[in-house]
């Protein structure tokens, strides 16, 4: 996900940080292997008033730099996913040799989806600088299980961390925006107890590990 839609995406999913050299947001949709808890099988969302991260909604096209040698970018589709081609309905990508208008829009998004990639690129630039990611964990026991689920393999804010910087460079983090970002992601994080609800729900909740039985004395 792109920083430009914290503050939409914090209403419905937790937003968490991938974990390695690089990290980057993303939006967490499951907690289980597999598992979505916001689109049905065929991709579509449960809740049609849900928002969709912009990644998604920009499929199948995107913004690829063709050659190693330059830096301008050409609109490109996936092929194998069915939703281009030679169709009897549906809207025109050409108008004659020139780009249709529904094309232009499609470009004009992924433009903006690019643009939002750069600016997302800056933040995690700026949070690994101030070294305010660890390793993120949560536990959810639900009521009658003899053991918490713990889910772990994703990076998140140090709130500790945060409270301890200086002021100069708090100061620095809220003119620049960077702040309301960080507690967009940090008030987001209460959402992974309602995603995990969600899998309940539709019958794809974690399955508890057996208990040994105790031993006869």
């Amino acid at each position: 996900v792109t920083v430009d839609e914290f503050a939409l995406l914090q209403r419905h999913y937790p937003i968490v940080f991938s974990s390695g050299g690089e990290p980057v947001p993303l939006a967490l949709m499951g907690l289980n292997e597999g598992t979505n808890a916001f689109l049905d099988p065929t991709g579509l969302p449960h809740d049609p008033g849900i928002y969709i991260p912009a990644y998604m909604r920009r499929y199948p096209f995107l913004l690829a730099r063709l050659r190693p040698d330059s830096d301008e970018l050409s609109l490109c589709f996936d092929p194998t996913s069915g939703a281009v081609g030679e169709f009897e309905e549906g809207e025109a990508l050409f108008n004659g040799t020139d780009p249709s208008d529904a094309t232009k829009a499609v470009l004009q998004f992924c433009e903006q989806f690019e643009t939002a990639g750069q600016r997302t690129s800056a933040f995690m630039q700026e949070l690994k600088k101030s070294d305010l990611l660890m390793d993120g964990e949560v536990a959810i026991q639900p009521e009658g299980a003899p053991q918490p689920f713990v889910y772990r393999g994703f990076r998140m804010v140090d709130e500790e961390k945060l409270r301890e910087l200086r002021g100069d460079e708090l100061r620095k983090m809220n003119q620049s925006g960077m702040l309301a970002l960080i507690y967009a992601h940090l008030f987001s994080l209460s959402q992974i107890r309602e995603v995990f609800s969600r899998q309940v729900q539709q019958g794809k909740g974690p399955i508890a590990a057996p208990q040994p039985t105790p031993a006869e004395a």
